[in-house]
């Protein structure tokens, strides 16, 4: 589309970033079209621009921002400050604030959703609530939200971002986070950078694609025509070619420098001839560096000191602060800022800006250091005395020099808090380490370690530690203020792997506590990191005293129920009957088990829930897991905590032999658990859930290609996983026929949990594993061993536990015995939730029966079998049962899989279609397919199915769901 060329005369030689950017908003307001039959489908794009100081980045995109404008596109507009570079979503706010800001408070809750607490404090939108704050990862899911909102709500977007290199961590990190998206959405992304002055964390930058190609647009300096343009554009033809090329030379094509060497040749009445240009060459140096400075002293004392108080306060200058900073009165300052104005240092009236900024890097690099360390100080005064709060002062508080003032620390631990609430613990983190070098005094000193302890959890674990660690060691009046140290100091050592020192630190504080309360939190929080220690030395002992205390409690709060909740994991793993764990996790519930409370662990809720699955209560858990779930997204927490709420939902899927579903939660808990880090807990548990689904599915090669991908191996996490990685990997080594090596491990772990009192094999079945892994070389031990874990499965009492318990039984065992274990299996099996477990043992006990010549029985196991097996999605298994049913002399009766989730919706409607009569041209119209793309998901069909057009005719027969809507059956 041809555009305007108004503009074109103050860009020179950028005719193809220019086309460049006309391309992309063609494609994003659908004005582009190759075809005749009009505007396309609008597309989003990235563009990134890099260009060296003063090539005319910020000229370029306030094109940009015009032309969009122009096509009726919403622009959002930010920039990177150099003295905001720690203000923690500086430029998201500048993004999106403007956006959101206007709208009634009912009005942004409503379209914010759950959104509202997460995001509106790290915006500006609203005041950081009490409670945990959101995480990280969180927070950016939650502006990823919200700007796809915008896309869609207000397209075409156009988001330009000026200055990058100088943005705010949290801002660019999730900025460059979302940007490959753009192109799915109605979104055109410009971003600008300094490419040699990018900080460490904006690395990423770099490797954003431009419009051209894979690369970045790099901005390069005019040619001496286009610099003869420029000069002949603002002084008059008649400027000399001499002329026009020195003004080329001594600013080296820079259009910044040229634009401002020109201004000063007609300020100073310079005639552009040949005689002129030998002045240029001094003219030039007072536009920059040193030459600048010397211009500005040459404005007086106060016109310097407010230049200087504008640097110190970086972007949008508010003239009343620069004059309290500067120490100016109102008139002086105005005369001050009419000065810096005509001498092109300053713009605006009501907000002042630097005219550039290599304006304003020079002169706050020019300012003296004592007297810069002294002006942030007064900013910091001032903006306080401004109501502008702790969080916009503490910018300044971090540039200035350790005096020991409580002030100091009072703002800069405000400041923390607010920023900590808003979800950049990184920032906060720093502003705290900034009041410890202050220092406190020794009254506040413990508890400002513990808040730098709280700021870096997520990120230092080992810092948390050590930070904590001294707190403890201070003189500490407040109860409440160490009770928290040693918790958060317990958690950190826990999710560190240290479950040990986590313990030990705890007992040591149980014991020189006189509090009750406290003394019964410090014990309830030792038992439950005891429950997940896998080398605890008394662990008898230790569930003895659980189950005395528990015993004696009523539930009457929070700490009670938590124990009460432990003593029902402990009879989990312990094997005690599930009717005494049932009763233990009900009594916990009674007032309730928070999953996102500050100060408390998710653990015993997760505990609780898991208590219901192994008693074969799945959907309990599932409603109980779910709640929780709800909880950490409505919260922000989107890292570990929603990694293992969704990682153990798979779980439960897995057992209810939902694999499918199983598979698809698992791996959204491991995508999850690889933000928060390598062989951390999260990623142990979604790997181990993972592996165990990809298995029962049949899928072995890819369940080791993910244990490879993610070392899971030994060594194992010293804290206790569900299911247990070591058994996991055991049961891996089975599959791929590495028997001994499975076996060695397999025994590995029953030393390590035999001798702690777990015997429960519904939990861990280790001894199963062993079992088969047995069978070949030691026949007679691994029937010892099946048969072990069935009586331990009969004290458990689960129908589930018991029935998978004697289907392997039975595959270590001959004879009779064999039919008799698998025909007990099933009974147990069709009374649980276990549909996965059921068809194997329904398939086991077919083969069997065959072999014993009783076919008719043995083709009804085995056809019950696989169609337990498609529903369940265990492909492999399946495939043994329609292997079964071929020797027994049968075809399989097929799937009633059209009303199974084994079918997609396209194959479960070419399936009905197909068994109706329809022939492939009518299937392939009904699905806007042809027909060779039918042929291909009929033969899905039928290969899932085990059967043909016939058979599948039949099946539709016995199916009990009807046409699919909009088959036009």
């Amino acid at each position: 589309m041809r555009r305007s060329g108004a503009a074109k005369r103050r860009l020179f030689e950028r005719e193809a970033e220019l086309a460049a950017v006309d391309d992309a908003l063609d494609e994003l307001t659908g004005l582009r079209s190759d075809e005749p039959g009009g505007p396309e489908h609008p597309r989003g794009a990235l563009l990134a621009i890099a260009g060296h100081a003063g090539l005319g980045k910020t000229t370029l995109l306030a094109e940009i921002r015009r032309r969009a404008a122009a096509l009726g596109c919403t622009v959002l507009s930010g920039r990177g400050g150099e003295q905001e570079q720690g203000v923690a979503f500086h430029v998201a706010r500048q993004l999106i604030q403007p956006q959101l800001a206007g709208v009634p408070d009912a009005t942004l809750r409503q379209r914010l959703g759950s959104w509202y607490a997460i995001i509106g404090p790290a915006l500006g939108l609203c005041a950081a609530g009490e409670g945990s704050p959101p995480d990280p990862q969180g927070l950016r899911d939650g502006l990823d939200w919200v700007l796809t909102h915008l896309a869609v709500r207000q397209a075409p977007l156009v988001l330009v971002l000026d200055d990058a290199h100088w943005a705010d961590p949290e801002s660019l990190s999730w900025l460059a986070a979302f940007a490959p998206r753009a192109e799915e959405l109605p979104l055109l992304l410009v971003v600008a950078y300094r490419p040699e002055e990018l900080p460490d964390h904006a690395r990423h930058l770099r490797r954003l694609p431009g419009r051209a190609g894979q690369r970045p647009i790099d901005l390069a300096p005019l040619t001496p025509a286009a610099v003869a343009r420029l000069v002949r554009d603002r002084i008059g033809r008649h400027a000399s070619d001499t002329f026009c090329h020195e003004c080329w030379a001594v600013t080296a094509g820079n259009p910044f420098e040229a634009i401002e060497l020109v201004a000063k040749v007609s300020d100073r009445a310079i005639e552009p001839t040949v005689a002129g240009a030998p002045l240029l060459r001094d003219l030039a140096a007072a536009v920059k560096g040193g030459g600048l400075i010397s211009r500005l002293e040459r404005l007086g004392p106060s016109t310097v000191r407010l230049a200087w108080a504008g640097a110190v306060l970086g972007t949008e200058i508010s003239p009343s602060l620069a004059a309290s900073v500067a120490g100016l009165g109102a008139e002086e300052a105005a005369d001050a800022a009419d000065r810096l104005r005509e001498a092109r240092i300053l713009t605006g009236t009501d907000v002042l800006e630097f005219v550039h900024p290599l304006i304003a890097t020079a002169v706050y690099r020019a300012i003296p250091d004592a007297v810069r360390v002294a002006l942030h100080g007064q900013a910091a005064w001032s903006v306080v005395d401004a109501g502008l709060g702790s969080t916009a002062a503490a910018r300044h508080l971090m540039e200035t020099r350790p005096e020991g003032d409580p002030w100091v620390v009072r703002h800069l631990r405000a400041a923390a808090r607010e920023t900590l609430r808003a979800g950049a613990p990184d920032a906060a983190r720093r502003q705290l380490a900034r009041a410890l070098r202050e220092p406190p005094t020794a009254d506040d000193r413990a508890a400002v370690l513990y808040e730098l302890g709280c700021s870096s959890l997520l990120t230092e674990p080992a810092t948390t530690v050590n930070h904590l660690r001294a707190a403890l060691e201070e003189p500490i009046a407040d109860p409440a203020l160490r009770q928290g140290i040693v918790y958060r100091l317990s958690q950190v050592l826990a999710h560190s792997d240290r479950l040990g020192e986590a313990c030990d630190t705890l007992a040591q504080e149980a014991r020189s506590t006189t509090d009750p309360r406290t003394r019964l939190r410090m014990r309830a929080e030792k038992f439950m990191w005891d429950a997940f220690r896998s080398d605890e030395p008394e662990s008898p002992a230790r569930s003895r005293r659980l189950a005395r205390l528990a015993d004696r409690l009523t539930g009457s709060h929070l700490t009670e129920r938590y124990i009460i909740g432990l003593r029902a994991w402990d009879a989990t793993l312990r094997g005690e009957p599930a009717t005494v764990a049932l009763h233990h996790a009900e009594r916990a519930l009674r007032g309730g088990l928070g999953w996102a409370v500050e100060d408390r662990g998710f653990e015993v809720p997760a505990l609780v829930a898991l208590t219901f699955l192994y008693a074969d209560r799945p959907g309990r858990a599932e409603e109980l897991f779910a709640a929780g779930t709800e909880e950490f997204e409505r919260q922000g927490w989107h890292g570990a905590h929603l990694s293992f709420a969704y990682t153990l939902l798979g779980y439960i899927r897995h057992r209810r032999g939902r694999l499918a579903e199983a598979e698809e939660f698992a791996r959204a808990g491991l995508r999850l658990a690889e933000r928060v880090g390598p062989r951390t807990p999260a990623e142990w548990y979604a790997i181990g859930v993972l592996v165990e689904v990809l298995l029962a599915r049949g899928r072995t090669d890819e369940a080791t290609e993910v244990a490879r991908d993610h070392d899971f191996r030994a060594p194992f996490p010293a804290a206790v996983t569900f299911p247990d990685a070591q058994t996991v990997y055991g049961r891996l080594l089975l599959a791929q026929g590495r028997a001994q090596e499975a076996a060695a491990e397999l025994t590995a772990v029953g030393r390590r949990l035999d001798q702690r009192g777990m015997r429960n094999p519904s939990w861990c079945p280790w001894q199963l594993n062993l079992a088969i892994a047995e069978a070949a070389e030691a026949p007679e031990r691994a029937r010892c061993t099946a048969l072990d874990a069935v009586e331990r499965a009969r004290g458990y009492g689960t129908a589930s536990g018991i029935g998978q318990a004697l289907r392997v039984a039975a595959e270590v065992t001959g004879g009779a015995e064999r039919v008799a274990f698998l025909t007990e299996a099933v009974a147990h099996l069709e009374r649980s939730p276990a549909a996965y477990e059921l068809a194997r043992a329904l398939i086991a006990l077919g083969a069997e029966l065959r072999g014993t010549g009783r076919p008719r029985e043995a083709a009804d196991c085995l056809q019950r079998g696989l169609e337990g097996a498609d529903r369940c999605g265990a492909a492999g298994l399946a495939d043994t049962a329609r292997h079964e049913l071929a020797a027994v002399g049968l075809r399989p009766r097929g799937l009633r899989a059209i009303e199974t989730d084994v079918l997609t919706g396209r194959e479960r409607t070419a399936a009905v279609l197909t068994a109706r009569g329809w022939d492939r041209s009518a299937v392939a119209t009904a699905l806007r397919m042809d027909e060779q793309s039918v042929a291909r998901v009929l033969s899905a069909v039928y290969r899932k199915a085990g059967t043909d057009e016939a058979g599948l005719a039949r099946t539709f027969g016995e199916s009990r769901t009807g046409p699919p809507p909009g088959s036009g059956g």
